[in-house]
């Protein structure tokens, strides 16, 4: 399975996919789900991926041999929007599909299918991300819910959903990314490390940061040890119910309490000052002092 994530925000892009492919529980790999495309100075792509490995290797095949040929009339080189590149690319995508169950008609009921996110920046242009279906249709993030998702989406959507918005810094985004992935990877054994992640800053049309973190690289291991103590602290900081409050009150006696006994008042054999506490409606007869207990 697979677990992929972009996020816009106003300073750029971010990216962030795990690793793990699976062709039956005994065939476990890792593969990189996270593809770039630069033209410095003119444009920037970055390709995620999910589905069937063979149509997404076909199309990112293809995508780079139309980019190296100068006839090619249509190409990630040359379109002149972001939609237009998303367009392209699910054309791609179909083409490659139909070829695959052309050339292989015996596979039946074998899933040929690729899901793919595009996000980049072409110069004089906003940065975009889009969500490229396999029909090769796609649609693009919006102000409401500024990232997108592809693979195993539900366990790493609800801290998306929570924090991320257009004025959110670039380098939060991206721990939020990371947080996101991890909570996926803790919940899915289908998704797992390494975890690429890649920062497209606004205007900058070329990848800033580019990173490969492993469960033991230390920036990563700290993230998720410092992740997880602070959520169990919030946990324990949520507002408490009423009974655990009602624990906390003093009790309360219907009692009533001498505080004190008067000067010349019978003492304890230690010296100390007795008081008295007694229910209400109660009387209690005073003890008859040294005098009287002489006088009898």
């Amino acid at each position: 399975m697979t677990y992929c994530v972009a996020i816009k925000v106003t300073e750029g892009l971010v990216f962030a996919a795990d690793t793990r492919t699976s062709a039956g529980v005994d065939d476990v790999r890792t593969y990189n789900k996270m593809h770039v495309f630069e033209f410095p100075g003119d444009r920037v792509f970055v390709v995620l991926s999910a589905g069937n490995l063979a149509t997404t290797q076909f199309v990112l095949a293809q995508a780079q041999r139309e980019i190296d040929d100068d006839e090619v009339k249509t190409s990630l080189r040359t379109v002149r929007h972001m939609f237009d590149a998303a367009d392209y690319l699910g054309q791609l995508s179909v083409r490659a599909q139909k070829q695959v169950l052309a050339q292989n008609s015996q596979l039946g009921g074998v899933n040929v299918e690729t899901t793919l996110i595009l996000g980049g920046q072409i110069k004089g242009e906003e940065p975009a991300i889009y969500l490229i279906y396999p029909l090769g249709n796609c649609i693009s993030a919006s102000p409401e819910t500024p990232f997108l998702q592809i693979g195993e989406t539900k366990y790493g959507k609800p801290i998306l959903d929570r924090f991320v918005r257009p004025h959110v810094k670039l380098e939060d985004a991206a721990r939020c990314a990371l947080v996101s992935l991890d909570s996926t990877m803790r919940s899915n054994i289908s998704c797992g490390p390494p975890v690429d992640l890649a920062l497209l800053p606004r205007g900058s049309l070329a990848i800033d940061h580019s990173l490969r973190l492993d469960l033991d690289t230390p920036y990563y291991a700290q993230l998720k040890e410092t992740w997880a103590y602070q959520l169990e602290n919030a946990i324990r900081s949520l507002p408490k119910f009423d009974w655990e409050q009602q624990r906390s009150l003093p009790l309360h006696e219907k009692t009533a309490s001498m505080s004190s006994i008067p000067v010349g008042s019978p003492t304890s054999s230690q010296g100390q000052t007795q008081s008295l506490r007694v229910n209400e409606g109660e009387s209690i007869a005073p003890e008859p002092s040294n005098d009287d207990a002489v006088r009898a």
